[in-house]
């Protein structure tokens, strides 16, 4: 990604915008749930469990990052690159904070509001579009801000982070829920975040802590999570493949993936069992 540290690349942002954003995504995840049988008019957060927390482990690792934060009742959060906002609903129902979620992916923010809209937490979460490197809010806004399987696509890291720093009330926390660069060869494309390199920037682990803790933060959590990640992929893999050839799409990921769905999950399993790329959990502290 080439740009100013004091801007955005619109081009790169138009490439993530065609990568992540399908047209009409929240209608057509609203018609597959109908056609599954859901009741789209009374969902809960159940019904959309199976998709609404588009990085690895899903639900269950939201709740650990935010253990692991000891994130506290009626914190206010924001969630840079939310997707279609289901960390940012747990975050909300589950722990009891007041979230705002970015993304710099346009449909990715209505699909975020309607879905927010059809559980009944507009009161507590509301999204807007906007780029990490240039956080539209005030200084010192936020309690926490958290990333979870965002800073794969930037490659201004220490700008993205030096934004989350200027938000954060000092104390506030950073989170981390992130892949990394293995000590393996270069990732096998596609996956999830890539079709290929030109979207995807990875750094070694300890280069990421290295960008952290260069822009005022102490470090308070850091752990490799890479084989629960690759326990859970596989099994999502396995699953795809026991499916009948006739049985209708599945309520997964493969709403927001599509068609290359199997591929690129097949992807991420080689790339982790051959070492490419690992995940990581990190949680920092605001100095100052």
């Amino acid at each position: 990604m080439t740009t100013d540290e004091s801007k955005t690349d619109t081009a790169y942002e138009a490439a993530l915008n065609e990568h992540y954003g399908a047209t009409d995504l929240g209608d057509e995840i609203l018609d597959a749930l109908e056609a599954a049988g859901k009741d789209v008019d009374t969902l809960t957060r159940e019904d959309i469990a199976s998709f609404d927390e588009f990085h690895i482990r899903g639900l269950e690792a939201t709740r650990e990052v935010a253990n692991l934060a000891e994130v506290e009742d009626h914190a206010r959060i924001l969630d840079v690159g939310c997707g279609i906002g289901g960390p940012a609903r747990t975050l909300a129902s589950e722990f009891g904070c007041d979230v705002v979620g970015i993304d710099v992916v346009e449909e990715y923010c209505r699909a975020a509001t309607l879905f927010t809209d059809r559980v009944g937490l507009t009161d507590n979460v509301r999204f807007q579009h906007g780029n990490a490197l240039d956080l539209p809010f005030a200084d010192e806004e936020f309690d926490v801000v958290w990333f979870e399987h965002t800073l794969l696509n930037i490659e201004a890291k220490g700008v993205a982070i030096e934004e989350a720093g200027r938000v954060l009330r000092p104390g506030g926390t950073l989170t981390l829920y992130e892949i990394c660069a293995g000590p393996g060869d270069e990732p096998v494309f596609p996956v999830p975040w890539a079709s290929d390199g030109s979207l995807s920037y990875l750094d070694p682990p300890e280069k990421l802590r290295e960008i952290v803790l260069d822009r005022g933060f102490d470090e308070a959590a850091w752990r490799d999570v890479t084989g629960p990640s690759l326990e859970w992929f596989r099994n999502v893999v396995e699953s795809m493949q026991s499916r009948p050839a006739d049985a209708p799409p599945p309520l997964g990921l493969n709403l927001l993936m599509g068609a290359e769905t199997p591929i690129k999950a097949a992807n991420v399993v080689r790339n982790l069992e051959e070492e490419r790329i690992v995940v990581v959990q990190g949680v920092y502290e605001r100095i100052g």
